[in-house]
């Protein structure tokens, strides 16, 4: 009998516990951290699913597409003396930059779906206008009768061909000369291409080299140029309207209207890092590009994964509702009860998830919430038997989905609004526990059932 009675006594304990019950509640909230997890993976695959189809469409159509030029390249050779005779025994090069280089371009955008998935794709016209200096080797330490003059070239980097869209011709000097693919050295560019131009040895040093030409080139998300000019400018135009400026430069003028933007950059030689001739590959132009990326408009994966980052707040405000209500309101409330009202608070982010993935991430956000608040009310109702702390039940997830929402918006602000609000629930639960005697509730079963 006193072995029965200890058991009676220590399950009496078990369920009338307040400290027991705490316990039970944070280890409930620890275990639904679990599916909180595996929805952040899920997230991941998701957008990792994207981000392979958008690839996908961008290796069809085109990638994103940084222009590098145009370079005057000359070849030089490096000669021996044999047996009294001159014997070529390598060929290096000699690059220069023109002292101008313009660039006016419009961007005309489009959206290209597969499956549920969109991206934004584009299509360019640019012409590039300019001029070249008369190469001089005399700088570089390199003897005239060296040079190979005949073998010099224009060279023009794309890093993804397939854009091109038409035959590309440089008008020099007024004469006008064919681009073909590929380029004889790997000094500055991997992927582009190349025309023949004549470049004669005793040319005036005076003379400059006039170009033109113009390019048809398509790509994905972002369109970016190498300042190669002793004074660059850029003028782009387009009717897409969420533009972002990225780069080592930014637009010295911009214009975003709902109608699209107007960019212009001024970039002299003096804001980079490498001269206007070398040899060699001394120099890595690249890390002077500059441009713009055509953004989409909404990424609802960063937004959900943002909303995710709160589960932990949700479900534990939520289980401590419940639990005021058990020791203010004498209403026994099984463990059960609190996990099945906890993965209704982890399924919101599935569903979140789901439906941002077919309709705007606003209207997913209201659907998905007011379901999770109309199904967590109505078995609130079953739970309590008592329209007051039902109907507070559901004001209290109202506000809390309300305020998750405007923290989402706020990006900037959510660490600011998220600690004036965790503040104010702590505010509150104080307020609400100052006139509850712990110590007695421990000590007495005063926790009945209905």
């Amino acid at each position: 009998m006193k072995e029965k009675s200890y058991f009676e006594g220590f399950n009496s304990w078990i369920k009338n516990s307040i400290t027991f019950k705490l316990f039970t509640t944070g280890f409930l909230i620890l275990i639904l951290l679990i599916p909180t997890y595996m929805i952040r993976f899920l997230i991941h695959e998701r957008e990792n699913r994207r981000y392979t189809t958008i690839e996908e469409i961008s290796s069809k159509w085109g990638r994103e597409q940084t222009i590098a030029g145009p370079i005057l390249t000359v070849p030089y050779g490096k000669y021996s003396k044999e047996k009294g005779e001159k014997v070529l025994k390598s060929v290096n090069h000699a690059h220069f930059l023109p002292d101008e280089l313009n660039i006016d371009g419009n961007i005309s955008p489009e959206i290209r779906y597969r499956g549920i998935y969109e991206t934004v794709v584009y299509k360019s016209n640019l012409k590039f206008t300019g001029k070249f200096p008369s190469p001089n080797f005399k700088d570089l330490n390199i003897p005239d009768d060296n040079v190979l003059w005949e073998d010099a070239f224009i060279s023009l980097g794309i890093p993804d061909m397939r854009g091109i869209e038409k035959n590309i011709e440089i008008n020099m000097n007024n004469n006008i000369y064919s681009f073909t693919p590929g380029i004889e050295t790997k000094d500055i560019i991997d992927s582009g291409l190349s025309a023949q131009v004549p470049i004669k040895s005793g040319d005036n040093p005076e003379k400059s080299y006039e170009f033109s030409f113009d390019i048809n080139l398509k790509g994905s998300k972002e369109l970016n140029f190498i300042p190669l000019g002793k004074e660059t400018n850029v003028k782009l135009t387009s009717n897409w309207n969420n533009p972002s400026f990225d780069g080592a430069f930014l637009p010295d003028e911009r214009e975003i209207t709902d109608n699209g933007f107007s960019a212009k950059w001024n970039v002299l030689y003096l804001n980079r890092d490498y001269p206007q001739k070398w040899k060699g590959n001394s120099y890595n132009i690249f890390n002077s590009a500059f441009g713009v990326k055509l953004l989409m408009p909404v990424d609802e994966y960063q937004k959900t994964m943002r909303s995710v980052k709160y589960a932990v707040m949700f479900i534990s405000l939520t289980f401590m509702i419940f639990f005021f209500v058990e020791v203010i309101n004498k209403k026994r409330i099984h463990p059960v009860q609190y996990i099945l009202v906890g993965l209704a608070l982890v399924i919101f982010f599935t569903l979140l998830l789901s439906l941002s993935e077919h309709i705007n991430f606003n209207f997913a956000y209201l659907i998905a919430s007011i379901a999770t608040i109309l199904l967590i009310t109505a078995y609130s109702k079953t739970i309590f038997k008592s329209n007051f702390l039902t109907i507070l039940m559901g004001s209290v997830l109202l506000i809390l989905y309300g305020f998750m929402y405007t923290i989402l918006q706020l990006q900037d602000y959510s660490l600011l609004l998220g600690s004036i609000g965790l503040f104010i629930v702590l505010a509150v639960a104080m307020y609400l526990s100052r006139k509850i005697d712990w110590y007695s509730l421990s000590s007495n079963s005063n926790i009945n059932k209905e």
